[in-house]
């Protein structure tokens, strides 16, 4: 059963690219830029070489796709309740959305033509 303190928090598993995880509770509210300052902020024991030097660089990674600083976590509809795990990764920019889609239509393109003799 679901209760109103389940829907008022969030948990959430980060797992680094080394394969570490914590796990960190937040609110509805919070977006991806405050977990990326508060996960920062709050580094956790045995991530000492994974440690980056700002917040700014953290971007989170959910199903596969990478949020934007201003996505909250009540936006991505969340179950409640129940732990969510989402990868944790520095990088210094975002891909541009439906990049990586565009790349692939281009490479299509390209591979379309043929040599007639």
């Amino acid at each position: 059963m679901t209760t109103q303190r389940d829907v008022d928090i969030v948990n959430l598993r980060l797992i680094l690219v080394s394969g570490k995880t914590q796990d960190f509770i937040f609110s509805p509210n919070d977006s991806a830029m405050d977990i990326a300052k508060h996960v920062f902020d709050n580094w956790p024991l045995g991530w000492e070489e994974e440690q980056v030097s700002s917040a700014s660089i953290l971007r989170l990674i959910f199903q596969g796709r990478f949020l934007h600083g201003n996505v909250t976590l009540g936006a991505l509809k969340l179950p409640p309740g129940r732990t969510t795990v989402m990868h944790l990764v520095a990088r210094e920019t975002l891909p541009e959305p439906n990049s990586h889609g565009q790349r692939n239509r281009e490479k299509t393109a390209e591979s379309n033509c043929c040599l007639l003799l």
